[in-house]
Order: structure tokens, then C-alpha cells, then sequence
């Protein structure tokens, strides 16, 4: 199905499009932001995000949250691989009807696993669609944990060991969907995407 763009109009599907974001509370304008304001950025290039000038208007929790993202996304030193951390966050994020984030991390788990088309699939048929043994049970465990954290369980658990997940794999995952789980409900609070 070829998307419709429209610069300036809301998605009403969920996409791999790069999009825009608006903001329903004002943020700080560029010029506005202070030394403290672009520690908390912690990357100055955040400061031409509206959604990162708004969260600045808190300089120190946004550092932290940077930082933790950062942590979370880009710590390669051992793990679930980049991609796979990025379809627990999509998966997330679509299960959460964020389409802003879900199209972030989607871009990116298809970056990092050159498997377009299945993550493509997750964003078209939801967090049900069957990509592989190892990336639904990625999915499932991310979807459980964003329902309620009761309602991962241990087989949960035992089905990322069947897939090859480490302990230290599993907690990357579990970073991954829990800091987004958390990111799409402060997001979709404070605005809206946009082509």
C-alpha cells in the first residue's frame, strides 16, 4: 500500500516515513536555551527537536533521560543486538499507538536487521504479525511487560532463553521496553506527530 503524505497533516498509520512533531505546550526557542538547558540536551544537535526543547524546560530529568536512552540504544558492549533493542521499542511503541516513536524505531530495527519488510509487517498487522520464532518472542516479551509489569512471566522469559537470549540479552530488552513504555506515554501527553 503507497502512503499518503501530506507535509503538515497527522498520520493515521502507523509508518517507517520519517516524521515531524508538534508540540502542545511551547518549548524553549533555540536562542532561549542556556548552557544548563544544552547539558541536559547532553547532544546540542537535540536543540532543533521541538519534543527536546520542551523536555529542557527541565534541564536535569532530561539529562538523566538522554542519558539513559543513550545506555540503553547505543551500549554495544555486550547483549541484545542494536536491532533487536530497537523492535522491542518499536513493538512498544506500537503497541501503545505511538506512531512518532514507532516510526523512529522501526527506521532503525530496519537499519540495523536489514528485514525492512518484517518490521514493516509488525507496524501493518500489530504486535500479533509473525516475523520469526526469535523476534516474535522478542515482541511477546516486550508487549507483556508494556501491558503491565505482572504480566511478564517466566515463560516469557524461558522462551527468550529457547531463542538464544542471555541474561544479560534479556535485560537489554527489558530496557528497552520499559524506557519506551514510559517515553510513548510522555510523548503522546505532550503532542503530535506530523508528516
Amino acid at each position: 500500500m503507497q502512503e499518503t503524505v501530506v507535509p503538515g497533516s497527522e498520520p493515521v498509520v502507523f509508518t517507517q516515513v520519517e516524521l515531524d512533531w508538534r508540540p502542545w505546550l511551547a518549548p524553549l526557542d533555540e536562542a532561549e536555551l542556556t548552557p544548563r538547558h544544552l547539558a541536559g540536551l547532553v547532544d546540542a544537535a537535540r536543540a532543533k527537536s521541538p519534543y527536546f526543547r520542551l523536555l529542557a524546560r527541565d534541564p536535569d530529568t532530561l539529562g538523566a533521560r538522554t542519558r539513559t536512552d543513550k545506555d540503553i540504544f547505543y551500549n554495544p558492549e555486550a547483549g541484545l543486538p542494536r536491532a533487536e533493542r530497537e523492535l522491542a521499542a518499536a513493538a512498544t511503541s506500537r503497541h501503545n499507538g505511538c506512531i512518532y516513536c514507532a516510526s523512529v524505531h522501526a527506521r532503525f530495527a530496519s537499519h540495523f536487521a536489514q528485514r525492512r519488510e518484517d518490521v514493516q509487517r509488525l507496524l501493518d498487522e500489530g504486535v500479533q504479525a509473525d516475523l520469526d520464532p526469535r523476534w516474535n518472542a522478542i515482541v511477546d516479551a516486550a508487549v507483556a511487560l508494556t501491558n503491565t509489569p505482572h504480566g511478564l512471566a517466566a515463560g516469557h522469559i524461558a522462551q527468550l532463553r529457547r531463542q538464544g537470549l542471555d541474561a544479560q540479552a534479556a535485560a537489554d530488552l527489558l530496557h528497552a521496553a520499559a524506557f519506551f513504555n514510559w517515553a510513548n506515554r510522555l510523548m503522546l501527553s505532550l503532542g503530535e506527530p506530523r508528516y
